[in-house]
């Protein structure tokens, strides 16, 4: 129901194959332009909605699915609240002007309620469009009543998760595109060209350009499916990332190494290895014990033990009705029985 909040604060990647970009185009509106093979639209009109996928207010992210007017398949729109500045004098302009309305709800003692209504240059939304969404992108982004613990040993990822990783067809040509500098190439903040241990340093999709919701993705040259293929060979390019990723960051932001949050994700979005850099004060999705290996853990583990996660048993929370709990299901390490 579109009424109800969703709990599901999933990883909150967005491994689009598109990424569309909301705007004006030198003050003009335009419908639907072909650019380079993407979809750019400014004008949202001809969007019909079909179904509500989750509303999840903790985050303040609405996900909804629906067509375009001119085409047939399916997209995914997310509109979610942008967080606010520290700047005072764009807290001024917004949200303390002669232009701000304060609508009163109630009042009672010192305590007043009111809906706030900024000034139309303050109040945007942040939105993302996947279209043409796949039917796995769709299922990303509903809302999910269960979840169950997996504990998966090296045995169950060669039996049950590689089949499915190799099984899926969710399209990695966006990833190409930023290492190959077709697209994005105006955000890429660092770039190491090395073949074995280079990597390229972007924003992430879901970054709103405020410092104190920093989050940037670092993505190898070297094709690495996730954390289960590493080994000790993979130690130049894991140090080389946290070294020159949080120089890089220092340099530009001004935030210090003592201040991230650098980590993996098992399960991931999508299964070309990257890394997260996070503001450690930003309580970003996908950050908790069940999904987030931070990469000095990672480090060190392959340090002691280079086939570490050859042998390790990683454990992490599984949605229902995806591909990946239907083959643990079907696998006998999920009982078929289970009551919602």
């Amino acid at each position: 129901m579109a009424e109800k909040c969703s709990v599901n604060t999933d990883d909150g990647d967005c491994p689009a194959a598109k990424r569309i970009k909301l705007g004006d185009n030198d003050g003009k509106k335009k419908s639907a332009v072909e650019t380079d093979g993407v979809c750019e639209r400014t004008n949202m009109s001809n969007f019909e909605v079909t179904r509500v996928l989750q509303n999840n207010c903790a985050r303040k992210l609405i996900c909804v699915e629906g067509t375009f007017n001119d085409r047939a398949d399916p997209a995914i729109v997310l509109l979610e609240q942008k967080s606010f500045p520290d700047d005072k004098v764009f807290l001024k302009k917004g949200f303390f002007s002669e232009k701000t309305i304060y609508q009163k709800n109630c009042t009672n003692d010192v305590y007043g309620n009111y809906d706030c209504f900024p000034t139309e240059e303050y109040n945007s939304l942040r939105a993302t469009v996947i279209h043409p969404a796949t039917p796995n992108q769709i299922k990303k982004y509903m809302k999910q009543e269960s979840s169950y613990m997996i504990d998966e040993t090296y045995e169950l990822y060669q039996q049950v998760t590689l089949p499915y990783i190799e099984s899926m067809s969710l399209s990695l040509e966006w990833i190409t595109n930023i290492l190959e500098h077709k697209a994005e190439e105006e955000n890429i903040i660092y770039e190491d060209t090395d073949k074995e241990n280079g990597f390229v340093l972007v924003p992430d999709l879901i970054w709103d350009k405020q410092l104190n919701t920093l989050k940037l993705l670092a993505l190898p040259l070297k094709k690495i499916k996730s954390l289960r293929e590493l080994n000790g060979s993979h130690l130049p390019l894991l140090r080389n990332i946290q070294k020159a990723g949080t120089e890089a960051i220092s340099k530009k932001f001004n935030i210090s190494a003592s201040q991230l949050r650098i980590y993996f994700h098992y399960q991931p979005s999508y299964y070309y290895l990257h890394v997260h850099f996070c503001y450690l004060m930003f309580e970003a999705p996908g950050i908790y014990v069940e999904k987030a290996h931070l990469l000095s853990t990672v480090i060190r583990n392959l340090e002691l033990m280079p086939d570490y996660y050859t042998k390790a048993v990683l454990s992490y929370m599984i949605r229902k009705d995806t591909p990946l709990y239907e083959r643990f299901k079907s696998h006998g390490v999920l009982p078929s029985d289970i009551k919602v």
